[in-house]
């Protein structure tokens, strides 16, 4: 079977314009109009040093953000995120610094907890039958209260501005070889992989796409990368927590669409009914999808701790899980479950991130901050809503 023409491929774009389905488009220019608006108003919005800051203090919401993908592709929600980002870091200075263990295995450890404490609140969901609403605010009041219990009466705890956790935001790879070499290596492997599928859809008889598709996206690719590290290398280099971040939305995104399990989580926000009939393991899918958001928070929340390199209670205060709940859905990740994917929390997180970066350097008050940020959310949730109802009018939900 042959790529779609040309013809066709537009054709699809225009169903879609039709349909509203217009996939990460809106995002990204959303994304466009609040880095020209802020640049506009401020020379040094754009400048490598802001940017380079930025890269980085969006991975630890955006971590916890990848973790919220996943409950929302499966029409639920998680509340705990936050506590359990707090809990992962005072975890980890409460065994590393009070106990003397090994950085290495305070995080295992760090990580391991958070993956439990989110099984143990998917066990609760998927067998006995809490709504997930409500078993997620018990874990965000009970693991707060763990995470302040921790960190004793001082509420935070320092830790070795040289050590393992600290280098995770604060290291950088500067030389040009390296940098450009993983740009290089990131899109030579989109290359092969999008030749990889395109074999073996053909060879299963299924639609894909055309090689001349391939090309251009993979020059996309090329363009967005090496622009991206050139600009960074203009200051520190290319920060590890940024590389981290992105392998990370590469590996759940493949997880999510390259693998059975994965596709049965889409599956099941599509209808819980229609995936139990097709075979989906329903409970064990749930508290695999919480035990994922639980790991990923513990994750982002050791991101957090880095960035202050120390351990504290500001991630438990309800901020980090607004926004990071906040960036899933801007991204694209539908409220109703079954459509989004984990590059959403990379474009929401991005968006919010702007905007807090924005106004901070031109002086405004968070209150404004705050109402922005709400305005835009609204917008997504609405263009969201809109998008759903024209599916369902023509009978695709």
């Amino acid at each position: 079977m042959k790529g779609r023409p040309p013809a066709e491929y537009f054709g699809a774009v225009r169903r879609r314009l039709h349909e509203r389905d217009l996939g990460p488009v809106p995002v990204l220019l959303a994304l466009a109009v609040t880095w020209a608006v802020f640049q506009g108003l401020n020379d040094n919005f754009l400048s490598p040093r802001n940017l380079s800051v930025l890269s980085v203090d969006i991975v630890g919401t955006g971590m916890i953000a990848v973790g919220i993908v996943f409950v929302l592709l499966i029409g639920e929600i998680d509340l705990s995120v936050g506590s359990l980002a707090g809990l992962s870091g005072a975890m980890f200075a409460a065994l590393n610094v009070n106990l003397g263990m090994p950085e290495w295995l305070a995080v295992v450890i760090a990580v391991v907890g958070g993956a439990a404490a989110g099984g143990v609140q998917g066990f609760f969901f998927a067998k006995i039958g809490v709504p997930a609403f409500v078993v997620t605010l018990a874990g965000l009041l009970a693991w707060n209260g763990l995470m302040l219990y921790l960190l004793g009466t001082e509420s935070s705890i320092n830790f070795d501005e040289d050590g393992l956790v600290a280098t995770l935001t604060s290291h950088y790879f500067s030389a040009a070889v390296v940098t450009y070499g993983v740009a290089a290596l990131g899109t030579a492997a989109y290359l092969l992989v999008s030749f990889h599928d395109r074999r073996r859809r053909d060879a299963a008889g299924m639609p894909h796409r055309a090689v001349s598709e391939i090309w251009a996206r993979t020059a996309l690719l090329a363009v967005v990368t090496f622009a991206v590290v050139y600009v960074l290398g203009r200051f520190e280099g290319l920060p590890l927590a940024l590389l981290i971040f992105i392998g990370a939305i590469v590996a759940t995104d493949l997880f999510l669409r390259r693998t059975p399990y994965g596709r049965q989580v889409l599956a099941l926000g599509g209808g819980v009914e229609a995936a139990r009939r097709a075979g989906v393991h329903v409970a064990r899918v749930r508290i695999a999808v919480f035990v994922a958001s639980g790991g990923l928070a513990a994750i982002g929340g050791l991101f957090v701790a880095s960035r202050l390199t120390s351990a504290s209670s500001v991630p438990g205060s309800g901020m980090l899980l607004i926004n990071a709940i906040a960036a899933a859905i801007i991204g694209g990740t539908s409220l109703f479950g079954g459509r989004g994917s984990t590059w959403s929390a990379l474009l929401g997180v991005l968006i919010i991130q702007s905007i807090a970066s924005g106004m901070a350097l031109l002086g405004v008050e968070p209150p404004v901050q705050f109402m922005i940020t709400g305005g835009v959310l609204l917008a997504a949730v609405t263009f969201d809503s809109l998008a759903r109802r024209a599916a369902e009018s023509r009978g695709r939900v």
